[in-house]
């Protein structure tokens, strides 16, 4: 019983962004707690336009929060690391039978951290970065990748069904009822042709990323000439 109370404390002292244990920890408005730099990257990446939020509940906040290191998670962490426990590493197996798999990954499968309900895809801690650092991704939902094995709430059925009309999965009993005569087509399919549609997106983000990271090393190479002259 002492090791389940042990072990949550220790998950509640993970950042849900390195998956590592805290450092410098923030705690943010709406209450969750981040590594001081993991938070202010997240922001930083973002569109100047784009209002930060939280990355696990997508709370909105104006204006941008000032980042004030927690002192008491900040002791408890060191607490944890005094005691001899480790944080629980960052999830980069491969996929097992029971496991869902990463859909992005190509060739070896890696285990999938978080499943998007907008996307209908899941992915490994490599591949779901982009929906933290991107506004793109703002308003889509992140959920535990067993999830989107779900159960019509309704019906008490699998839904193996997308409703394009609505844009929503659904039963085969929706489609029969409140869900009749809409475009429907199976989840699979929607599946993979939103996979395609965000692969394509994924490689241009990178490609921006990239871009603006090059700018920044050149706008910084300049600025270092010019004041060494």
């Amino acid at each position: 019983m002492a090791q389940q109370g042990i072990q949550l404390d220790q998950d509640k002292l993970c950042c849900s962004i390195c998956l590592d244990l805290l450092k410098d920890p923030v705690t943010i408005p709406c209450g969750h707690n981040y590594c001081m730099n993991c938070i202010k990257c997240c922001w930083d990446r973002g569109d100047l336009r784009e209002i930060p939020c939280c990355p696990q509940c997508r709370q909105a906040f104006i204006p941008r929060p000032a980042l004030v290191k927690n002192t008491m998670l900040a002791e408890l962490v060191e607490e944890l690391k005094k005691s001899g426990l480790q944080a629980p590493p960052a999830d980069h197996s491969d996929a097992g039978s029971e496991d869902v798999a990463c859909d992005f990954c190509i060739g070896e499968k890696m285990k999938a951290v978080k499943s998007c309900l907008q996307c209908l895809v899941s992915y490994c801690e490599q591949h779901l970065q982009p929906h933290y650092e991107s506004p793109a991704f703002k308003k889509h939902k992140l959920v535990d990748p067993s999830q989107m094995r779900i159960i019509c709430p309704r019906h008490n059925e699998v839904m193996k069904i997308f409703c394009r009309t609505d844009q929503q999965c659904i039963c085969y009993l929706c489609s029969m009822d409140e869900h009749k005569g809409h475009c429907t087509v199976s989840a699979e399919a929607e599946r993979k042709e939103r996979q395609k549609a965000l692969g394509a997106s994924h490689e241009k983000l990178q490609q921006r990323l990239q871009e603006r990271e090059e700018r920044d090393s050149l706008f910084i190479r300049n600025k270092n000439e010019i004041l060494t002259y």
